[in-house]
């Protein structure tokens, strides 16, 4: 059942790049981002299921520290763009039905591919932050997570140091983004749907 999902997944987003990318009448800016959402989703889909799947075939739930690592990373990284790009695509939705004839002023696509930039720049920092915080933590309660893949909380829970402090922190700090990123959103589309509802 999960390894089909897994395919379900990979196929779907799968097909929309490659149609965007062959239809010409596609290159616009909505599908621009609608690429890069679905480059995003195809990542993260692909650092989890597959070990996931592997443990759950050999019936082990083994990780190396490096492999933990660079799964925390990569998860946190694309997720984390991923909701950033979300953010800036409502942003994009917003201006074409409420500002339509400012869009190409507001929105040429040069400004939309450093927005696109600045979406993974930022999730790749984000990542790099969380990454380096946890895996800076001394282990001393072995470094066994008897799980399917890395959690921050699984890790920190090895920890020898009082590690709550550091995960208060990284809370209020993920919050403090998240948070902002969906008030931004739900603001963008109650003000299309005003602007529907004027029509």
């Amino acid at each position: 059942l999960f390894l089909g999902i897994y395919l379900a997944a990979l196929l779907g987003n799968g097909l929309i790049i490659t149609t965007i990318a062959w239809d010409q009448h596609l290159h616009t800016l909505m599908y621009f981002f609608l690429l890069n959402l679905d480059l995003l989703d195809l990542g993260s889909i692909s650092t989890i299921a597959p070990k996931s799947l592997a443990n759950c075939l050999w019936d082990t739930r083994v990780i190396s520290y490096t492999r933990c690592a660079t799964q925390l990373f990569l998860f946190v990284f694309l997720v984390s763009a991923e909701f950033y790009l979300l953010t800036i695509m409502s942003y994009d939705r917003y201006v074409a039905i409420c500002k339509p004839l400012h869009y190409g002023t507001l929105l040429g696509s040069r400004a939309c591919v450093h927005m696109a930039a600045a979406a993974w720049a930022t999730g790749f920092l984000y990542s790099l932050l969380h990454t380096a915080n946890t895996f800076s933590l001394p282990l001393c309660k072995g470094n066994a997570l008897g799980q399917f893949f890395c959690e921050i909380p699984q890790i920190l829970k090895l920890s020898c140091s009082h590690s709550y402090l550091r995960e208060l922190g990284l809370l209020m700090f993920s919050a403090f983004f998240f948070e902002g990123c969906f008030v931004f959103i739900v603001v963008s589309y109650m003000q299309i749907l005003r602007a529907m509802l004027r029509i």
